[in-house]
């Protein structure tokens, strides 16, 4: 029997990371929208605290804390107070990353470490602490928003493309060790997005339309299906993951890019 969107999550826990804009806070208003109860994390305390007003203000009900994703008692001591306060997780959506650009010569440490301190430390320590809940219930699913930049080498994007494909097997790795436990775990991976880390490539307004067409100097495919993606498509593609739709599925990757890495 199919099932209706707007009751897809009712009454489910579902932890977003990164929620205070973009990706993230698309991800938390559909879930919110499919009746789910939300527990949101971003380091942005001012800017997660104005999007928990907006959904609360709109009926829904909201457990927003300040993380920094990347320190492991500040996660451990977060998950442990949405346990308490909202129940059990049912759904983790990793979301929360960061993106800075650099010639691989000229890239300092300090950036190196930081972007993988949060794209992929970040991943590893909420699926750790959420998954030994999840562990002991024996069901629940885990969703990593990666990037197409994964598979696809980028010019002075070295550090970020690493940090998506670590992150990936690592959910692939993941996935294999908890299926038996009723556990999936997904990655859905966009290609370039409407998103405030999206618009810091760009040098004017004419950002998206350049995104679209590509860049052959730089070795850039643009996007068959001729239009950016909004967080809303992204968000979708995490919905449809985390529902019962997609019982079946885990250890995969659903690529969201309007065909900008020819499939691959």
């Amino acid at each position: 029997m199919a099932v209706q969107l707007q009751s897809r999550f009712t009454g489910q826990v579902v932890l977003v990371t990164g929620a205070a804009q973009g990706i993230g806070a698309a991800v938390a208003q559909k879930m919110a929208e499919q009746g789910a109860l939300l527990a949101l994390f971003d380091h942005n305390g001012p800017l997660l605290g104005e999007v928990s007003r907006q959904l609360q203000a709109s009926g829904y009900l909201v457990l927003a804390q300040t993380v920094d994703v990347a320190e492991s008692e500040a996660v451990q001591a977060a998950v442990a107070q949405v346990e308490a306060q909202l129940g059990p997780i049912q759904v983790l959506v990793n979301v929360a990353g960061v993106l800075q650009m650099g010639k691989v010569l000229e890239y300092c440490d300090d950036a190196w470490e930081h972007t993988f301190a949060v794209n992929v430390g970040g991943v590893f320590k909420l699926c750790r602490a959420v998954a030994g809940y999840m562990k002991e219930r024996r069901s629940g699913v885990i969703i990593t928003v990666g990037s197409n930049a994964a598979s696809v080498p980028r010019q002075q994007m070295a550090a970020y493309c690493a940090s998506k494909a670590a992150s990936s097997q690592f959910m692939r790795c993941l996935g294999l060790e908890l299926a038996e436990f009723g556990i999936r775990c997904n990655v859905v991976a966009p290609g370039s997005t409407d998103t405030a880390m999206q618009r810091q490539l760009w040098n004017d307004d004419s950002g998206e339309q350049a995104a679209i067409e590509g860049n052959l100097a730089q070795y850039r495919l643009g996007i068959p299906m001729q239009r950016i993606a909004s967080s809303e498509d992204i968000a979708d593609g995490v919905c449809f993951l985390a529902s019962s739709e997609a019982r079946h599925i885990t250890m995969q990757t659903l690529v969201v890019d309007g065909g900008a890495g020819l499939g691959g």
